[in-house]
C-alpha cells in the first residue's frame, strides 16, 4: 500500500541538490559593480593625482608662471607686461643653465645660484610683486611723452627734471629722450637697493649658521663678489647721476655718441675697460647695431600702448568685427614686442658680459 504522504517533488520545490549548484554559480559570477569601481573597489578609495597645469602656460618653469599670472591680475601695463615677460624668460633661460651646471657639479660654492635668486628679487621688486607697496611701479608708460604726471620718487631726481623742463634747452624729443634717462636712472638704484637688503639678509643668516672658526674665511670667499658687486653698482650710479646732472644744466651736445641710457652705460664701461683700439672700435659699431635694435623696441612698445587705448575705445563701442580686427592687430604687437624685449635683454646681456670679462683682465 502506498503512502498516502505527499513527496517533495509533489509541492513544486526543486531539490536540494540543484538549488546549492545555483548559489555556487551565482557567487562565481563577477557583478558589473564591482568592475566599474564600487564603493569599496581600489579606483574610489585611491587618491587622484594632483592636476596638472595646461601645457599653453607663457613659461616651462611653475614658478615664473605664478609670477605671470601675478603681474596679469594687478593689470600692468601692455608695456610693463612686455617687459616682465622679457625678463621673465631670461630668468628662465639662466635658471635652466644653471639646472644643467648643477648635474655637471660646476656650482658648488652655490654663486650662480645665489646670482638668480637675486636676478628674481630685482624683478619682483621692478614690477611691484614683492608685496611691499612702496616698491611698486606706477602703472604707467614710461615712452609716453607727456611725463609731467609722473614721479621719480627722488627729491634731488625731481629737483633736476624740473630744472630741465623749465629750462628751455629741450625739445619734446630731447625731453623724452631725458626722462628715458632718469627712469634707468631710477631703476638700477632700484636694483641696487635690492641687491643691498638681500647682502643683508646673508650676511645676518652667515652670522647664525655658521661656527665663529669657519666664519671668517666663508664670509670673504661668498660674501667678496657681492661687495665687489655692489660697489660697482654705486660707482656707476653716482657716475650716472653727475651726468644726469650735467645734461639738466646744458642740454644735449651735438657731440654725444649714443642716445639709449643703457648704450652710454655700456660705452662708459668700455671706455674704461682693457680693450685694444681695434676691440674698442669694433665694441663701439656692435653698441650702434644694438642701439637701433633698442629703438626698433621702443618703437612697438609705443605702438603696442596706442593699439591697447584704441582697443578699449572700440570695446566701448560693440562693433564686433572692428574689435575683432583691433584685438588681432593688438596680438601681433604684443607678440612684437615680447620677442624683441627678449632679443634685447639677451644682447644687453652678451655686452655686458664682455665688458665685464675685459674690466677683470684689467684688475
Amino acid at each position: 500500500m502506498a503512502s498516502s504522504r505527499p513527496g517533495v517533488e509533489s509541492r513544486g520545490l526543486p531539490p536540494p541538490l540543484p538549488l546549492l549548484l545555483l548559489l555556487l554559480l551565482l557567487l562565481r559570477t563577477p557583478w558589473p559593480a564591482a568592475s566599474h569601481g564600487g564603493k569599496y573597489s581600489r579606483e574610489k578609495n585611491q587618491p587622484e593625482p594632483p592636476a596638472q597645469r595646461e601645457p599653453s602656460g607663457e613659461f616651462r618653469m611653475e614658478k615664473l608662471n605664478q609670477l605671470w599670472e601675478k603681474a596679469q591680475r594687478l593689470q600692468l601695463s601692455p608695456v610693463k607686461l612686455a617687459e616682465l615677460h622679457a625678463d621673465l624668460k631670461m630668468q628662465e633661460r639662466e635658471e635652466f643653465a644653471w639646472k644643467k651646471l648643477k648635474a655637471e657639479g660646476l656650482d658648488a660654492d652655490g654663486e650662480k645660484q645665489a646670482r638668480l635668486t637675486r636676478s628674481l628679487s630685482v624683478i619682483l621688486a621692478k614690477y611691484g610683486l614683492d608685496g611691499r607697496k612702496d616698491t611698486q611701479a606706477v602703472n604707467s608708460n614710461y615712452l609716453s611723452d607727456t611725463a609731467e604726471d609722473d614721479t621719480l620718487g627722488d627729491p634731488k631726481l625731481e629737483k633736476l627734471w624740473h630744472k630741465a623742463k623749465t629750462s628751455g634747452k629741450f625739445s619734446g624729443e630731447e625731453l623724452a629722450k631725458l626722462w628715458r634717462e632718469f627712469q634707468h636712472h631710477q631703476e638700477k638704484v632700484r636694483e641696487y637697493n635690492v641687491l643691498l637688503d638681500a647682502l643683508s639678509r646673508s650676511e645676518e643668516t652667515l652670522e647664525n649658521v655658521i661656527s665663529p672658526l669657519d666664519a671668517g674665511r666663508v664670509k670673504e670667499d661668498v660674501l667678496h663678489s657681492k661687495h665687489a658687486e655692489l660697489k660697482d653698482r654705486l660707482r656707476h650710479i653716482n657716475r650716472g647721476y653727475d651726468r644726469l646732472r650735467q645734461v639738466s644744466h646744458r642740454g644735449y651736445g651735438a657731440e654725444a655718441e649714443f642716445e639709449e641710457p643703457r648704450v652710454i652705460d655700456l660705452w662708459d664701461m668700455a671706455k674704461s675697460a682693457n680693450f685694444t683700439e681695434k676691440e674698442l672700435e669694433s665694441f663701439r659699431e656692435e653698441l650702434k647695431h644694438f642701439e637701433a635694435k633698442i629703438e626698433k623696441h621702443n618703437h612697438y612698445q609705443k605702438q603696442l600702448e596706442i593699439s591697447h587705448q584704441k582697443l578699449k575705445h572700440v570695446e566701448s563701442f560693440g562693433d564686433q568685427e572692428h574689435v575683432s580686427r583691433s584685438k588681432e592687430r593688438y596680438a601681433a604687437l604684443e607678440g612684437k614686442a615680447k620677442e624683441l624685449g627678449y632679443k634685447v635683454k639677451k644682447h644687453l646681456q652678451d655686452l655686458s658680459s664682455r665688458v665685464s670679462r675685459a674690466r677683470h683682465n684689467e684688475l
